[in-house]
């Protein structure tokens, strides 16, 4: 599920994404020595002496940011653990009604017509290349309770349902030795995520909420469910799915989001 987006002074603006580079970090640094090293340098002063960076000017402040954005990206891409399991909740503490959130107001949640909607597979895939949802219904399905956490600072728990996506991508015949999947929205959306997190096993291809077809605000047709991820990594309302080598950025990650976002 996508972040809406909130207008703020630029002040405010580096200084929350500042904060928010140093608390990933230090939650990545899970080695004795890393969080030797980490109480070392994991403060602003520490980052603009590593960084040389003038921190009363907004230009050194938004260029130490992206370098340490894509420091941030790296050191949880080397730890990410593809066996490591997001908790699981049980029913009762489902979050009632499971908010809605996007870069746009809900009544302008997008329209997809069941009948002749394809999910379209491009890229370094060799298999069948486009999708109709009975076919998706027909894989075989499972369900979830996970909590989604958004950048915003809120989080709830949902119980989704659907497809477990590295099943999915082996049956499309992709290249799973490929770096990037990008995905693409109905809403003109989209985001990339990395091969090892498209094969976690908690990561799901979701058709239904709490038990129904997944309702429009939550994503209809189809959402990415990925509790290792924060929320701007979840796309709704998913067409189309291309496997590539070549860095594909993303709606968010393009205006100075983290790209890997998760754990």
């Amino acid at each position: 599920m996508t972040s809406r987006k909130r207008t703020q002074k630029p002040d405010t603006f580096l200084s929350s994404h500042a904060e928010s580079i140093i608390k990933d970090a230090r939650n990545e640094l899970k080695d004795p020595a890393r969080r030797l090293l980490g109480r070392r340098i994991l403060t602003l002063g520490g980052i603009a002496l590593m960084s040389g960076c003038d921190l009363s000017n907004d230009k050194s402040v938004n260029t130490m940011l992206r370098r340490m954005s894509s420091f941030n990206d790296n050191v949880q891409a080397l730890l990410f653990n593809p066996n490591e399991m997001a908790p699981t909740y049980p029913e009762s503490m489902i979050t009632r009604p499971f908010p809605f959130n996007a870069f746009y107001g809900i009544d302008d949640v997008p329209e997809v017509d069941t009948a002749t909607y394809r999910l379209q597979v491009g890229g370094l895939a060799n298999g069948k290349c486009d999708w109709a949802l009975d076919e998706l219904r027909a894989l075989p399905q499972e369900d979830q309770i996970t909590r989604h956490i958004c950048i915003e600072g809120w989080s709830a728990i949902g119980r989704w349902g659907g497809v477990r996506f590295s099943n999915f991508l082996k049956r499309a015949g992709v290249d799973t030795t490929a770096k990037y999947l990008s995905l693409h929205c109905a809403d003109n959306y989209w985001t990339s995520i990395d091969m090892p997190t498209a094969l976690h096993a908690q990561t799901l291809l979701t058709l239904t909420y709490d038990g129904e077809v997944l309702p429009p605000k939550y994503g209809f047709p189809m959402k990415l469910r990925i509790p290792t991820k924060l929320g701007y990594k979840n796309p709704k309302h998913i067409v189309a799915i291309s496997v590539t080598n070549e860095y594909p950025g993303g709606y968010w990650e393009n205006q100075g989001y983290n790209w890997f976002g998760g754990s």
